[in-house]
């Protein structure tokens, strides 16, 4: 490893091809001459279908196909879409209602797709839908987060899909009321689109009886293993690729409807078949993200320790459990629920409903940026209630660095943690000192200005395997096979930096596969913070199988023993022996004698734990009460990565990362109706942040190696956004304090901002 710490910040090699318009995304790829596909989607949020009449749209100009979930039934097809499920606090296993993969007998949410249209042209599969005879007897939209009046499946009368518990009730509720202070607070946190700059789609094949499914997701593997198992076809008769994907963020690590629905079409005809979403149709039919409200209690001692958390959550689900949406609010969440801090004696109950809203799944984080911001929001509550800094406040209840590895209540083990150390670096890199001066200067004007602390860990989370498989090809390149999936963060650069350093063949020789489940039988994809760790540790593990195979061979050559071959500094070598091959070279002679057996290797490694990438964000805002409008002056993030591959990809990672927080902050929010109807369907009508609402961010590294894995390093996807919200709104609340606001939540648009400086105070309650 002694090259790996180099850490060069290496520029991303893919941007040349993505700047230029060279990416190859799956709308640019699909097959020449292929049918499209359109659905017709419910225009209403709940009702029961009492007709559907398609014999004008199977006879439209250009049509090939109109099909419902009747006739995928009818030919043979698993329709279910499957969900991981929770148990709930008496034992029973959590609700888990059918999700079609059309809708059967009823509609739930606006957009669901009830039929699917095939065309020549998309202009012909449009029309044909509009010649569909769709009759729907409205029933009322249920959409709170409680039990509703009207079930929204039949055998679940409260909407009620699960009741989950964890930690000690009773020795939780025993600290309460024995302690000192005790602080609670309402947290709501609002409902996202997730607007990857491509939408979703797809195509499909039928050929020499033999599936293929293109699909802009987030891995191959387990969407091949559910058209295997819905389909009921054997494995070698599946085929599917993701090309380049134009963002991912947790929502397209799912398996949507359409995916199947366009494969049916595909196997039917005999022809190639594509669908890509439109922007308003990504918008109703996308999982969203985040939708829940918390009332979080804080108990502390005489000393202003924490001796015990408690945690009541109502989280949404939508119409249908997602594949992950249940455990997103339940055992993610719980996954970092204390923190940092050291507190051992919790209580949390979560409680999961289902609305005429559509599903709710991952989205940058997965449970993490949830439970984060809630806690601290509650801990700069607490400062307040309690009189005391909040920085210090923190310091007070940090796990010790002494403490590592740390058992935490929910049960992970932290392996290694320096808390005290990055909080003093982002005090000084962002000048917290100045931080009073700027205020007063901002008051003169009459602006009210906040400053904002956030200081959280991750979990990374994903399967801990992964696999890798290298080849020596004969014109000097070699290809590197990985089972992750970029969705654009960089992987090909840094997985051939990577092999690069521990091999010495020039990076610009590599080249990166992925995404295609003939060429990689096995791969976890992406999601989690996961990818570089676990393909990294699984390069490792294969230039190690690398080094064995070529050194015997290469010890005849050089009139030696095998065992006195070794790799060093990018060249073989051994004592007595003037040949000094490296690895390109020592492929060029095996392949010279013949030797085929050498020029392919591959290992499959398990990370050995999880890590855990922590660290200290702090934002200061400036707010215009006359407005309510919010700026963002100052942002500053020190973080705890570990060793860093790449420090540059690590940054841009950081960035997006808190421009998404910032966004769900500032300006981000689902909005819909009484009667389910989304108001929020356009970027006319849904707010993105622009480049002038994100000031200049402040990265600093301040690393303490992961035991984790061999190479120290920690996940960094998601941490921007784990960190970014409870510092935006904690700054927001510190700006509006004085001016007796007392319960601030996102997002802070200046018409909300304003309500809140008019409006009476709000008490914690759920």
């Amino acid at each position: 490893m002694e090259k790996f710490g180099q850490s060069q910040p290496v520029r991303r090699v893919e941007d040349a091809r993505f700047l230029t318009g060279q990416g190859r995304y799956v709308d640019d790829i699909a097959p020449e001459g292929a049918l499209h596909a359109v659905f017709l989607r419910s225009p209403v949020a709940h009702g029961e279908i009492a007709g559907i009449d398609l014999d004008d749209a199977r006879a439209a100009e250009g049509v090939h196909l109109v099909a419902t979930v009747a006739d995928m039934e009818a030919a043979g097809i698993d329709i279910s879409l499957d969900a991981v499920l929770v148990d709930n606090r008496d034992g029973t296993r959590a609700a888990a209602p059918l999700r079609p993969m059309l809708a059967r007998g009823r509609v739930r949410y606006v957009g669901e797709a009830v039929a699917v249209i095939v065309a020549d042209t998309l202009h012909q599969a449009r029309d044909a839908a509009e010649l569909i005879g769709l009759e729907i007897d409205e029933l009322p939209a249920q959409m709170a987060l409680e039990p509703g009046e009207l079930p929204i499946h039949p055998d679940l009368q409260d909407n009620r899909a699960f009741d989950w518990g964890m930690g000690d009730e009773a020795a939780t509720a025993a600290a309460f009321d024995a302690a000192a202070h005790r602080v609670a607070l309402r947290v709501d946190d609002n409902r996202i689109h997730v607007c990857s700059m491509e939408p979703r789609g797809c195509y499909a094949e039928w050929e020499n009886d033999r599936l293929h499914v293109a699909f802009n997701g987030q891995g191959v593997w387990g969407m091949k293993d559910l058209l295997i198992r819905k389909f009921g076809l054997a494995a070698g008769q599946v085929r599917v690729t993701n090309p380049d994907v134009g963002g991912g963020f947790g929502m397209k690590g799912a398996p949507y409807p359409e995916y199947f629905a366009v494969a049916h079409a595909a196997r039917v005809l005999g022809r190639p078949v594509r669908w890509m979403s439109d922007r308003t149709e990504a918008m109703l039919t996308d999982h969203g993200g985040r939708d829940l409200t918390t009332l979080a209690e804080l108990a502390f001692d005489g000393d202003l320790r924490i001796t015990a958390y408690r945690v009541r959550t109502h989280c949404n689900l939508g119409a249908y459990n997602s594949p992950f949406g249940q455990i997103i609010q339940t055992l993610l969440f719980s996954r970092v629920l204390t923190g940092v801090y050291d507190v051992q004696t919790f209580w949390m109950r979560a409680e999961g409903f289902y609305t005429n809203t559509t599903q709710v799944d991952a989205y940058r984080g997965a449970g993490r940026p949830e439970a984060i911001y809630v806690l601290e929001r509650i801990m700069d509550r607490a400062a307040r209630d309690l009189g005391v800094d909040p920085w210090d406040l923190r310091r007070r209840n940090f796990i010790p660095s002494d403490r590592f590895p740390y058992k935490s209540a929910t049960g992970e083990t932290y392996d290694v943690g320096d808390f005290d150390r990055v909080l003093s670096r982002v005090a000084d890199t962002a000048d917290a000192a100045g931080f009073a001066a700027r205020r007063e200067a901002d008051a003169a004007r009459g602006l009210l200005r906040g400053q904002g602390l956030c200081y959280y860990i991750e979990s990374i989370l994903g399967d801990p395997s992964e696999g890798a498989r290298v080849e020596f090809h004969e014109d000097g390149t070699v290809s590197i096979y990985v089972g992750t999936q970029s969705n654009g963060q960089g992987h090909e650069t840094v997985f051939a930096q990577f092999l690069s350093d521990q091999t010495g063949i020039p990076a610009d020789r590599i080249r990166v596969v992925q995404g295609d489940s003939d060429l990689i039988e096995q791969g976890g994809g992406t999601g989690g913070s996961r990818s570089v760790t676990t393909q990294t540790n699984a390069t490792l593990a294969t230039v190690e199988v690398m080094v064995a195979a070529l050194a015997p061979f290469l010890a005849d050559k050089m009139g030696v023993a095998a065992d006195a071959v070794t790799f060093d500094d990018q060249t073989f070598r051994a004592p007595g022996s003037n040949l000094t091959p490296t690895m390109l070279e020592a492929a060029d002679m095996a392949r010279a004698d013949g030797r085929t057996d050498l020029l392919s290797h591959q290992a499959r490694a398990t990370l050995p734990g999880r890590s855990y990438p922590n660290g200290a964000h702090l934002a200061e805002v400036v707010v215009d009460p006359e407005t309510g409008a919010v700026r963002v002056d100052r942002y500053a993030v020190v973080d705890d990565f570990g060793n860093l591959i790449n420090p540059l990809l690590a940054e841009g990672q950081v960035h997006g990362g808190v421009v998404q927080g910032l966004g769900q902050a500032l300006c981000e929010r689902v909005v819909h109706d009484g009667d389910g109807q989304m108001l929020t369907a356009s970027f006319m009508d849904y707010a993105l942040p622009r480049a002038a609402d994100v000031p200049m961010i402040g990265f600093a590294s301040e690393p303490t190696p992961s035991t984790a894995n061999p190479m120290g390093m920690k996940g960094c996807g998601e941490a921007g956004t784990v960190g970014s919200m409870a510092a935006v709104a904690n700054a927001v609340q510190d700006a509006l304090w004085d001016r007796g606001v007392r319960q601030a939540d996102m997002p802070f648009t200046p018409q909300r901002v304003w309500d809140m400086l008019k409006d009476e105070p709000v008490t914690a309650e759920i």
